[in-house]
């Protein structure tokens, strides 16, 4: 049935239809004179909508103009970027054709002709349709009468004014919320403080401006709580019933040693043919968390846990993620379990999933693991040493996986992530590689594997789901990215249309072990497309694999809950799945996608600022010391440098010496002006820390030596 809009907008396609007033659009659409001024209020929403205009004699027509809406992002700079919606493509926005449009709004945008000289599709903001945050978190400056909030987000565009009337008890250089209750015009916004929360440097001030920032929902509510302890602490008998008893089965965790919220055990066992059996047992917490509950509905709003630096957002409230869905060691618990029969290829020639509950022999932690497999730390050996042969076979077979993921194109992207230690006031006293060993990549095997399994499986099924993707890079960015690696000799090779993994897994192989692999590692990362969730199977570029699901973390991400929900249903029914559940569940899967992939990208965003703050943080104590880095990006502006602690910092032009340097766009390096001095990413160079800001997550470095 057509609404009302709809009506209207139809009338006026018409080829018959000519410019007409309000009451003439009542007259022949017989509207009676009681809901006139229901027409007004649409024929004024459809105008705000810019999809009618109205002339100087008010008569109404269709608008011929063509306009996009999408999501502003605005740079510091004053220019930006809208993602159109339901497309891939972003459109520059100059300065001038912002509307003083802020970070984040919601806008109608129209493209200008396109220049062929310009390196993207140009467009004005000719609409914002509503403001993208109603609060935000930065420093309150007082001047007595009145005062201003500096954003923390330098995107954002303006300060923001406080009358007087809404300092609530903000005081001078005060880290607070405030609330944006005027926002007509883009230049000139007021605002309330409606939190406090400290002076910039109080312990645990700069964690909750990110938090509030981002608006995470760092607390469970009291009826949510109550909800969860409901669920106890102990299996039931009756929760057993039809599933297959495992617990005097040798099943193992392995995990980080602070980790606390454990959802996988492993086990292997080889057969007498050369096969191996992996199997795979994950928390059931579908069991605990049905649909449409309310613990469902939260874990829904927040996607996914959040791990900031010593403070963790979960998912699900620490009754359940810490304890009835945790596989903690010598405690009954109900999972999903996968089992692989998998051969000496690698290739997995039979599989079946099933409920399971099982008892965790050992709480292992990958340090340990690795010293018994390195045969050197003799204490851990005598420790372990009913179960070293049970880690030997975990080994061989992780081996095996792994070799034929790089046959295929599997794409290893070595890059190190940061270990930032914490005093126990949360203040950063030391920053450095996060160390990681063959045992991390025996459980990535395991789980990469168990996740292929289950995404094939219920994909033939055409069963209602949530898959992993990873499209195909851009052919655009692959050139951007080869004008980069050209000054290393290196290249990716494409067709005009199609790249295949095995291209970027060459380039890796080529830099293994080199000086430049990290940076090679990360450019290659930019390339790539953002993994994102789908209720399409679109296969997955990065594992090279076709089909990729997430199933193993349903205590900390939601698509994961969300298919164990699907997986339990078809196992409950032998498979024989009604209509009705596929039509539901598969707009189901599409809410879960598209919300999970927003709520992942808040929680990247979130996890990237707090360690960017930190490492500043910890820079602060530094400065004036020097360091030898790695040119990690080239810039307009100036070139970036990676220290081997993985600290990032920016040496901007002025900080180059007394010469001046230009970017070369083609060959993307910095040039001298008269010594032709070349910067390029993948050179080392001595830098001296001059600068560092923790509440602008900034660090600045000048060079000191041009050639080390």
């Amino acid at each position: 049935m057509e609404s009302q809009e709809e009506i209207i907008l139809n009338f006026m396609k018409d080829k018959e239809y000519i410019p007409m007033k309000a009451k003439e659009i009542a007259i022949v659409l017989n509207i009676p004179k009681n809901r006139h001024e229901e027409l007004i209020n649409i024929l004024n929403k459809l105008e705000q909508d810019l999809k009618i205009v109205k002339n100087r004699k008010n008569r109404y027509r269709i608008n011929d103009e063509k306009y996009l809406k999408g999501t502003y992002r605005r740079n510091a700079k004053g220019f930006g970027f809208v993602k159109v919606e339901e497309e891939e493509k972003e459109i520059h926005i100059s300065k001038e054709n912002s509307a003083n449009a802020l970070n984040g709004d919601n806008v109608l945008i129209k493209l200008l002709d396109f220049d062929k000289n310009a390196k993207s599709q140009e467009g004005k903001i000719v609409k914002i349709i509503s403001h993208g945050k109603n609060t935000l978190v930065g420093t309150f400056q007082n001047n007595k009468n009145y005062g201003f909030v500096i954003p923390d987000d330098k995107t954002f565009g303006t300060d923001i004014f406080i009358s007087k009337n809404n300092f609530g008890k903000a005081r001078n250089n005060h880290k607070v919320l405030v609330e944006l209750i005027n926002k007509q015009d883009g230049k000139h916004i007021e605002g309330k403080i409606i939190e406090v929360l400290g002076r910039p440097n109080e312990a645990g001030v700069d964690m909750l401006s990110i938090i509030k920032e981002y608006g995470l929902p760092s607390e469970f509510g009291e009826i949510i709580e109550k909800e969860a302890k409901s669920k106890g602490n102990k299996v039931k008998k009756e929760e057993i019933k039809n599933r297959v008893d495992l617990r005097k089965n040798i099943v193992f965790t392995i995990d980080g040693e602070d980790a606390k919220d454990l959802d996988d055990a492993v086990s292997v066992e080889k057969l007498e043919d050369r096969t191996y059996i992996l199997n795979v047992h994950i928390a059931d917490v579908s069991n605990y968390v049905t649909q449409d509950s309310i613990l469902d509905k939260e874990a829904y709003l927040r996607g996914t846990s959040i791990y900031m630096l010593g403070r963790v957002i979960p998912m699900l409230p620490r009754e359940l993620s810490n304890g009835i869905c945790s596989l903690n060691e010598g405690e009954d618990r109900l999972a999903l379990s996968c089992s692989m029969k998998i051969n000496n290829n690698g290739d997995v020639i039979d599989s079946k999933a099933y409920k399971s509950v099982i008892n965790v022999t050992k709480r292992m932690n990958y340090k340990d693991v690795q010293e018994i497999i390195d045969r050197k730390n003799t204490e851990i050996l005598e420790k372990y040493k009913d179960y070293i042969e049970e880690f030997d076979k975990m080994a061989e077979l992780a081996k095996i996986l792994k070799q034929k993921r790089y046959e295929k194109g599997y794409l290893n992207l070595d890059i190190p992530e940061s270990k930032i230690e914490l005093d126990t006031d949360g203040f950063a006293i030391d920053v450095h590689k996060y160390e990681t060993s063959f045992s991390n990549e025996i459980i990535e095997q395991f789980m990469l594997t168990a996740n292929e399994v289950i995404a094939e499986k219920f994909y033939w099924l055409e069963a209602p789901f949530v898959y992993r993707i990873h499209e195909e890079p851009d052919m655009d960015k692959i050139k951007e990215t080869n004008k980069f690696l050209y000054n290393m000799n290196l290249k990716i090779k494409a067709n005009k249309d199609k790249i295949h993994p095995k291209a970027f897994a060459k380039i890796l192989e080529e830099v293994k072990g080199k000086d430049e692999e990290k940076v090679v590692s990360n450019l290659i990362l930019r390339t790539l497309k953002l993994a994102r969730y789908s209720e399409e199977n679109l296969g997955h570029f990065g594992i090279a694999g076709k089909y990729y699901c997430h199933f193993t973390s349903p205590i900390r991400r939601y698509p994961d809950l969300f298919i164990h929900r699907v997986i339990s249903y078809y196992l409950e029914h032998n498979y024989n799945v009604d209509e009705e559940f596929k039509e539901k569940y598969k707009e189901l899967a599409k809410q879960a996608a598209i919300n999970s992939s927003e709520r992942e990208k808040v929680a990247t965003k979130a996890e990237r600022d707090a360690e960017k703050l930190k490492k500043a943080e910890y820079m602060e104590s530094h400065i004036g010391e020097i360091y030898e880095g790695v040119i990690s990006s080239i810039t307009p502006f100036g070139m970036f440098v990676e220290l081997e602690n993985t600290v990032e910092g920016l040496v901007g032009f002025r900080n180059m010496g007394d010469e001046y340097f230009y970017y070369n766009e083609e060959n993307k390096t910095l040039v001298g002006e008269n010594t032709k001095k070349i910067y390029k990413i993948g050179d080392k160079v001595t830098i001296k820390v001059i600068d560092a800001n923790k509440m602008l997550r900034q660090i600045d470095f000048e060079i000191i030596q041009n050639d080390v």
